[in-house]
């Protein structure tokens, strides 16, 4: 054979070496299961963490809203400082008084009612971010191991394209192919051995894109083919869905903040008992009194009128809520019964006839009766149906991903 020849062998020979680099990393790492996956990812997700941070300060803001006004002290000397009979402190009248801030109008009440509103909201979102971050795990494991799935299947059609041009090589040197034939077959094997290289580097990016959910950028972990899942069975009801009842819980903050804003413009009352001493006699005597806003101007009427237009926009989220529930459902289903009969078709017909013409053409190459241009379009046609089998499983568990992202409840 030529050395011209000699060139698919060499270019393959290289390309499985890099491969080959990263083998032991990946055989030393510990496999990690998709149920393993999601574990990680919500004990260690800055989301997760984000989320329950915001329950907790919604959860602190519900306990400040019940504590009642602190009261005041207040020390008051008059009668001081002045001249004649008022200089030093021998005339001077010394009030100490203890006032208490009453809160009229319900104000603690709706104020804690619309604080416990925000913690409800807040605990449903936090049940929104895991559902969500699940959703997530599930479609980049299912993106990198079928990513890995493409690395391997490049290797094995990479390996026939080099044995496919050594065999052209050979019957180009005996006279039976003509040069440009073997061109052809070279070419290819080149254009397969990069599609390697091309089809690794995408798998370590859906790794990275897998791993950085639980704050992991360099990935060493192995995936496992999970067990095919099945539908579920439930029917789903679009009412019940997260999202429906976290735009259910921002309607009822709405609510809540009208009252809270309407109590909020009641007058309070603050009233104050103490005791007065006269030391130009030594006399003491109490003292009673009440202090109360005049509510002309300012009545909180702003804010109110605020708080209602943020419950009219509550309202309409709660309508696109369900609308979009509905949707996000119905899409689901349509998406996994279509990657379930395309799935079934590759898998019982596409594929097995695929590598059966990939067989009989290269059989009746090497007896003469196919040309190369034959065995070059069944085995492109075999890449293809296999890359469509890859497709599908992906297709499949991102629409079961969705599925129960949009059923989860």
């Amino acid at each position: 054979m030529s050395s011209s020849y000699a060139r698919p062998a060499a270019v393959f020979g290289a390309v499985l070496a890099f491969v080959s680099l990263g083998a032991p990393l990946r055989a030393a790492a510990a496999p990690v299961t998709l149920a393993a996956a999601l574990e990680r990812a919500q004990a260690q997700s800055p989301l997760i963490t984000a989320a329950q941070a915001a329950l907790a300060a919604e959860q602190g803001r519900a306990r400040q809203a019940g504590f009642a006004p602190n009261p005041e002290a207040s020390l008051q000397s008059e009668n001081t400082g002045g001249s004649g009979p008022y200089d030093g402190f021998s005339s001077a009248e010394t009030t100490l008084a203890i006032g208490q801030k009453l809160e009229l109008g319900g104000k603690r009440r709706t104020r804690a009612a619309a604080a416990r509103a925000q913690v409800e909201a807040a605990e449903l979102r936090l049940i929104i971010t895991r559902a969500d971050l699940a959703q997530e795990v599930r479609t980049r494991y299912a993106e990198a191991l079928y990513a890995d799935a493409r690395v391997t299947l490049t290797i094995e059609a990479a390996d026939r394209a080099q044995s496919l041009a050594s065999i052209a090589a050979t019957l180009v040197d005996a006279g039976r192919e003509p040069p440009l034939r073997g061109l052809r077959a070279r070419t290819a094997s080149d254009e397969a051995a990069t599609a390697v290289l091309t089809a690794q580097a995408e798998a370590a990016a859906a790794r990275r894109a897998l791993t950085t959910l639980w704050s992991d950028p360099e990935p060493t972990i192995e995936l496992v083919e999970p067990a095919l899942q099945d539908q579920p069975s439930a029917t789903v009801d679009p009412t019940a869905t997260l999202d429906v009842r976290l735009a259910d819980a921002e309607r009822e903050v709405a609510d809540a903040t009208i009252d809270r804003e309407r109590a909020a413009g009641k007058p309070d009352l603050t009233i104050q008992a103490g005791v007065r001493r006269f030391e130009q006699t030594g006399d003491q005597a109490l003292i009673v009194g009440f202090t109360a806003p005049i509510p002309i101007r300012d009545r909180n009427q702003g804010n109110v009128a605020a708080a209602h237009a943020d419950a009219t926009a509550a309202e309409a989220r709660q309508r696109l809520a369900l609308a979009r529930a509905v949707r996000a459902v119905r899409d689901a289903q349509a998406a996994l019964a279509a990657a379930n009969a395309r799935l079934q078709v590759l898998q019982a017909r596409t594929v097995p006839q695929a590598e059966e013409a990939v067989r009989l053409s290269r059989d009746g190459f090497q007896a003469g009766k196919f040309s190369l241009l034959d065995v070059l379009d069944a085995q492109g046609a075999l890449s293809a149906s296999r890359n469509d089998l890859i497709a599908a499983r992906l297709e499949r568990a991102k629409a079961l991903a969705a599925l129960e992202r949009a059923a989860a409840q």
